[in-house]
């Protein structure tokens, strides 16, 4: 571990530039839902097998992506200056759970080719009212070569444990010829910034308690207190509140500044950030487009490894490497971005950089509103 007296600044990496080489699909559907099959411990075929398998397929969504990324950029800054829009290919972790979980008590039933979030990026508008304008004006209403598949509008209709945004699959279509990525899905998830804020604070409570809490696996007392804020929320926005919650404001809030005392977020939150050694993004090196996060709690250690867009193969590789060396850890995440700034990674990931500033500030609000004073 560094001395934190001596430094608080971890350096971010790079690496030596090599050919660029564009991953492409190399597998059937039937070979990448047999490698599904083998991450739900059924021996359909050999490890290594399986997981060159799951790579490819992973890896192959990073162009599709990053086609939707740039609409998404361009259509999001038309709306709202300040809209930030970042890509990533999903943790495999993320993926092998998503693959082993069971529904209503039911087997799980969910195939890796069928899988639609693998590949995905984001837009956060600066206010629900934009980031819904963005959905209906930009996608729902505008004709796009790639075919729509489903809207799934978790702002309208929350979802149990709290979350809301809106999200629009589609299904990758070249504008040329017939290509590899053809059919490929693609997520595009829009939320606003207060939306943005909870589900980073979900995840950084998450990781710093060893709980999968996003997952609804967490403790109970976790998992109510973001379902509750997440009703606070959408009152703030005017928005439907999340089934099950105190409909009266007061309540609700009073409720909330109950739980946050109980489960002493705000000290636990600024603990967390205290302890985490941070970089200086000017350090990073200009036309990096691609950064490999990695959050290590053991070692109160965030590293950015960053790469160019013609090195993203190289990133792919690493990012594989790492979730296999570090299989298993809970007190280790990787997640690999893409932004068009290396500033714009902080307010993209904050749970990375336990930057949870505006959500504590949201939350004292509450509290403070709450109080009989």
């Amino acid at each position: 571990m560094l001395d934190h007296a001596n430094s608080r600044i971890c350096q971010p990496l790079y690496y030596s530039r090599k050919p660029f080489i564009k991953s492409e699909p190399q597998y059937s559907k039937s070979e990448v839902n047999k490698a599904g099959e083998f991450f739900k411990e059924k021996n359909t075929m050999p490890e290594e097998t399986a997981q060159k398998i799951f790579d490819n397929w992973r890896a192959a969504h990073s162009y599709p992506i990053q086609v939707f990324y740039v609409r998404l950029r361009s259509t999001s800054k038309d709306l709202d200056s300040k809209s930030l829009v970042a890509r990533r290919l999903k943790r495999a972790s993320s993926i092998i759970s998503k693959l082993n979980r069971s529904y209503n008590g039911r087997p799980p039933t969910m195939q890796l080719y069928q899988m639609q979030d693998i590949g995905g990026c984001r837009a956060i508008l600066s206010d629900v009212t934009l980031a819904q304008r963005l959905s209906k004006e930009k996608y729902e209403k505008a004709r796009l070569k790639h075919k729509f598949i489903k809207k799934k509008d978790y702002i309208m209709n929350p979802k149990s444990d709290g979350y809301r945004g809106i999200h629009l699959i589609y299904s990758y279509k070249s504008d040329k010829k017939k290509t590899q990525y053809d059919g490929l899905l693609v997520e595009v998830q829009i939320r606003s910034r207060l939306q943005h804020s909870w589900a980073t604070a979900v995840e950084t409570v998450g990781f710093f308690t060893r709980q999968a809490i996003k997952s609804s696996e967490g403790s109970p007392e976790w998992i109510e207190f973001f379902k509750i804020l997440s009703s606070a929320f959408a009152t703030m926005e005017n928005c439907p509140t999340v089934p099950n919650t105190p409909t009266d404001k007061k309540e609700l809030f009073t409720l909330i500044a109950q739980k946050e005392k109980e489960l002493k977020v705000i000290t636990k939150i600024k603990q967390w950030a205290a302890t985490m050694r941070t970089f200086d993004e000017d350090t990073l090196k200009k036309g990096a487009k691609l950064f490999l996060l990695e959050l290590n709690i053991k070692d109160e250690n965030l590293r950015i490894i960053a790469y160019t867009e013609k090195e993203e193969q190289i990133a792919l590789d690493m990012y594989a490497r790492l979730e296999k060396e570090h299989a298993g850890n809970k007190e280790y995440d990787v997640v690999l971005a893409g932004v068009d700034e290396a500033h714009d990674l902080k307010k993209a990931y904050p749970n990375y950089y336990v930057d949870m500033d505006e959500f504590v500030q949201t939350l004292e609000s509450i509290i403070k509103e709450a109080s009989p004073s």
